[in-house]
């Protein structure tokens, strides 16, 4: 599994190694007489700004970055013409200036935003393909500015590529929040109706029993107190993450399942074949915010179904929920192997992501990995006070 901490290292290397190679190419440029020319310090200067532009980590849709790379395509242009007026530089025309403004393209198309991202992408392609002019005419350089050309295609598709696959990644990990929203506002609304039906039938019971045994109507409007005090904790906690206009307030609603119903879910497991389950409870699991209660139950049900999913070799699937004083702790792991690397051609899954969701929406936290001695572990810590 790779880790976005991992995937930032990549990015890093690849930064770096395209920084090496551009160095050893403008030694190579200074080498062949690009400095010897009276522009030609000038050409050295915009091979570091093409750097100073593309190793910068960008904002998705930057406005800013298009810009910026707009002006120094233009300037890199303007550089060209003059170096070819004046007869050309007689040496190397700057190939560490020419893979910069491909870096300068590629970023661009992968991050800048789409309304001036294109007008710039036809200048540095431009700026690209006509850099070998401040060699000269001939017709090496011309065939040099053609393969610059092709290089700078195949940037742009790589740059459309990459933001065509986050741009579908992001859109379905936005369907699974939403998703999980729905999941809340269906727990939400049975949870209200039990809790203020429960209110209602006790607020009659009082008003029967008032004459008979003012006491007991003591009792009752403490008991009404309670009921309504925790319902309006847990909306307190919950309708927050109700308020996103993707979330869909018509699903269908469904009954609640929580941490009484985890016994039921192990044993389908078990009887469904695969992996033996086996639930381990440790403390009162009685009484928990409703909230609380589904969220692990939910943890529970994703962790088992990506055990039968990704641990076909597993044997045992243990389930552990403890309370403490102030929080509720669930744990799913197995004895498999750990889930191989994905490819590209994988489906990608996005089950954590919605228990992720659903678990900071209640001020929890959750992790997944490799076990100390194997297989995977889920482990969930969901808050129990406000």
């Amino acid at each position: 599994m790779v880790t976005q901490r991992n995937r930032d290292l990549l990015v890093h290397a690849g930064q770096l190694g395209l920084l090496f190679v551009m160095a050893l190419l403008g030694l190579i440029d200074v080498a062949g007489g690009l400095v010897t020319g009276p522009l030609g310090p000038l050409g050295v200067l915009s091979a570091i700004a093409t750097a100073v532009v593309w190793l910068p980590r960008h904002r998705q849709d930057s406005t800013r970055l298009p810009k910026v790379a707009l002006v120094l395509a233009l300037c890199s242009l303007l550089l060209t013409f003059a170096v070819a007026a004046v007869g050309g530089t007689d040496g190397s025309f700057g190939t560490a200036e020419a893979l910069g403004l491909l870096g300068v393209l590629f970023v661009v198309c992968r991050r800048g935003h789409p309304h001036w991202a294109v007008g710039s992408a036809v200048a540095t392609v431009a700026a690209v393909g006509l850099l070998p002019m401040r060699g000269g005419f001939t017709y090496q350089y011309i065939i040099g500015g053609l393969v610059l050309a092709l290089a700078a295609a195949v940037s742009i598709g790589g740059g459309v590529y990459l933001r065509t696959v986050e741009s579908g990644r992001q859109r379905a990990v936005n369907l699974v929040r939403a998703e999980q929203r729905a999941e809340f506002a269906r727990d939400l609304h049975d949870f209200i109706a039990h809790h203020v039906t429960g209110i209602v039938v006790q607020a009659q019971g009082a008003r029967y029993i008032a004459e008979e045994d003012p006491k007991r109507v003591l009792l009752a409007l403490e008991q009404i107190e309670n009921a309504g005090a925790e319902t309006m904790a847990s909306m307190r906690r919950m309708v927050g993450v109700l308020r996103d206009p993707q979330a869909r307030p018509d699903a269908p609603l469904a009954p609640i399942a929580g941490v009484l119903e985890m016994t039921t879910l192990v044993d389908q497991f078990s009887a469904a074949g695969g992996p033996l389950a086996r639930l381990h409870i440790d403390g009162d699991v009685h009484g928990l915010p409703v909230e609380v209660s589904t969220s692990a139950y939910r943890v529970a049900m994703e962790a088992l179904t990506n055990i039968r999913q990704h641990a076909p070799d597993a044997r045992v699937a243990d389930v552990w929920v403890r309370r403490t004083p102030e929080w509720l702790l669930v744990r799913v792991a197995n004895d498999g192997a750990p889930p191989r690397t994905a490819t590209p051609r994988d489906r990608p899954g996005y089950g954590l992501v919605g228990l992720t969701e659903r678990v900071r929406a209640v001020g929890g936290r959750i992790t997944a990995g490799p076990g100390i001695e194997g297989g995977w572990v889920v482990d969930a810590a969901l808050p129990l006070g406000g």
